[in-house]
C-alpha cells in the first residue's frame, strides 16, 4: 500500500470514528459505540478500508495506550485495597463461564476439543471496553472501577493459563512443568510491579529529570509503557496488562509531571482505532450463519449470565448496585475471546462454523455492554463515588 492510500485510510477511519462518536454522544450513548459502528460501515459493509496498519497496527497501539491511561489513574495502593476482592471476582468469573460453556457443548454433542476451546473463549474479559467508559465518566477513582481493573489483571493471567492448557492438549504438547513456568512468570511479573515498581523507577525518574531533551519524563513514561507491554507479551500474557501496570507504577508522578494531561492528544488519536477495528472485524456471514445461529445465541446467553453472576457474587457485600455493575463490566470478551477462537481455527482444531459461534459471542458481549453500562453506573456516581475516594 502506497503512502497516499495509507493516509487516506487513516483519514477515513479516524474521521468516521470521531463523527460517529459525536453522533452517539448526542444520542446519550457512549462514543465508543459510534466508533464501533463506523468500523462496521466502512469495512464489512462498504469495504473501503483493507490495510493492516488501520485494522491491526493502530488498534493494537490504541488499546495499549488506553490501558496505560487507565493505569495512570489507578495507584498501586488503591489497587491493593481491593486485591482480595478482585481475585475472588476473577476466580468465580472464570470458573463459572468455563464450566457452563463446557457442560452445554458436551450436552449438545460437540467434540471434546471444541468443548474446551469454547469454554476457554468464555473465560477472559476484555477490559478495554469497560475502562473507556470509566475514563469518559471520570469514575476511575471508584471502588467498582478498581475491583474490575484488578480482576481483569487476574482474569488475563487465568485466561492465558486456560488457553495454554487447552492448546497443549489439542496439539499434544501439554506439559505441567511448562504451564507452571508460564504461571510463575506471569504472577511474578504482576506482583513485582505492584509491590516494587515505584521503588525501582524512582531513581530512574530522578535521573531522567536532568535530561536536556524536551519533555524527558513524558518520553520515559511512553518508553516504560511500551517496554512493559513487550515484556508482558513475551511471557504470554496480554500486552495491555503490561501497559496498565506501567501506568499504575507511574501514577504517583502524574501530578508532578502532568502525565495524563500531556498524554491526552496521543490517547485521543490512537484509541478510536481500537474500537473502529472491533466493528471492522464483524463479518455478518459468520455471525448470522443459519446453521449455527441457535448455538451461537445460547453460548452468548451463557457468556453474559455466567460472567454477570460469577463476578457479582463475590462483590455482593459492596451492595447490589455496585456488585451488579462489577458483573456487567466484566461481561465483554472482545479481542481476548477472538484470539482463543483464532488459535483453534488456525491450528485446524475447531471448524469454521464453530469459529463463527465464538465470534458471534465475542461481538455480542462486546456490543451489548457500552449502551447499558452507564445505567448501572448512575447510582454509583451519585451515591458511592464520594465515599470511595481515599
Amino acid at each position: 500500500m502506497g503512502p497516499v492510500n495509507l493516509l487516506l485510510e487513516i483519514f477515513l477511519a479516524f474521521g468516521a470514528a470521531k463523527l460517529a462518536g459525536e453522533l452517539f454522544e448526542r444520542l446519550r450513548l457512549p462514543a465508543l459505540v459510534g466508533e464501533i459502528a463506523a468500523g462496521v460501515v466502512l469495512v464489512p459493509v462498504l469495504g473501503v478500508i483493507h490495510g493492516e496498519t488501520v485494522l491491526e497496527v493502530l488498534p493494537e497501539i490504541g488499546v495499549i495506550f488506553l490501558l496505560f491511561e487507565v493505569g495512570l489513574g489507578t495507584p498501586a495502593k488503591k489497587l491493593l485495597e481491593v486485591g482480595q476482592l478482585s481475585l475472588g471476582v476473577a476466580i468465580l468469573g472464570v470458573a463459572l463461564p468455563f464450566g457452563a460453556g463446557v457442560w452445554y457443548l458436551y450436552a449438545t454433542g460437540h467434540p471434546t476439543i471444541e468443548m474446551l476451546f469454547g469454554g476457554a473463549a468464555l473465560v477472559a474479559t476484555s477490559v478495554g471496553i469497560t475502562a473507556r467508559i470509566f475514563s469518559e465518566k471520570n469514575l476511575l477513582d471508584t471502588k467498582v472501577a478498581r475491583v474490575i481493573l484488578g480482576a481483569a489483571v487476574f482474569d488475563d493471567i487465568l485466561g492465558m493459563l486456560f488457553l495454554a492448557v487447552v492448546s497443549g492438549i489439542a496439539l499434544g504438547g501439554f506439559s505441567w512443568w511448562g504451564l507452571a513456568i508460564v504461571a510463575a512468570e506471569a504472577i511474578g511479573f504482576v506482583l513485582f510491579l505492584i509491590f516494587l515498581g515505584q521503588r525501582i523507577t524512582r531513581p530512574v525518574v530522578q535521573q531522567v529529570e536532568k535530561f536536556k531533551t524536551r519533555n524527558p519524563t513524558f518520553a520515559f513514561a511512553l518508553l516504560f509503557c511500551l517496554g512493559l507491554s513487550v515484556v508482558a507479551a513475551q511471557i504470554k500474557i496480554a500486552a495491555i496488562v503490561g501497559a496498565f501496570l506501567a501506568g499504575m507504577v507511574l501514577s504517583d508522578y502524574d501530578v508532578k509531571f502532568r502525565l495524563k494531561e500531556k498524554f491526552e492528544p496521543i490517547y485521543d488519536f490512537f484509541v478510536p482505532f481500537f474500537f473502529f477495528a472491533i466493528g471492522a472485524k464483524l463479518n455478518p456471514t459468520q455471525l448470522f450463519n443459519p446453521a449455527t445461529i441457535g448455538v451461537a445465541v445460547v453460548i452468548t446467553m451463557i457468556a453474559i449470565f455466567t460472567k454477570l453472576v460469577g463476578c457479582s457474587l463475590p462483590a455482593f457485600r459492596l451492595g447490589w448496585k455496585q456488585s451488579v455493575a462489577i458483573g456487567w463490566g466484566m461481561v465483554p470478551r472482545g479481542e481476548v475471546g477472538a484470539i482463543v477462537a483464532l488459535v483453534g481455527l488456525s491450528a485446524g482444531i475447531i471448524s469454521q462454523s464453530f469459529y463463527g459461534v465464538i465470534l458471534f459471542m465475542v461481538m455480542a458481549t462486546t456490543l451489548i455492554v457500552p449502551p447499558l453500562f452507564p445505567l448501572f453506573l448512575k447510582g454509583i456516581e451519585s451515591e458511592s463515588t464520594p465515599a470511595l475516594k481515599n
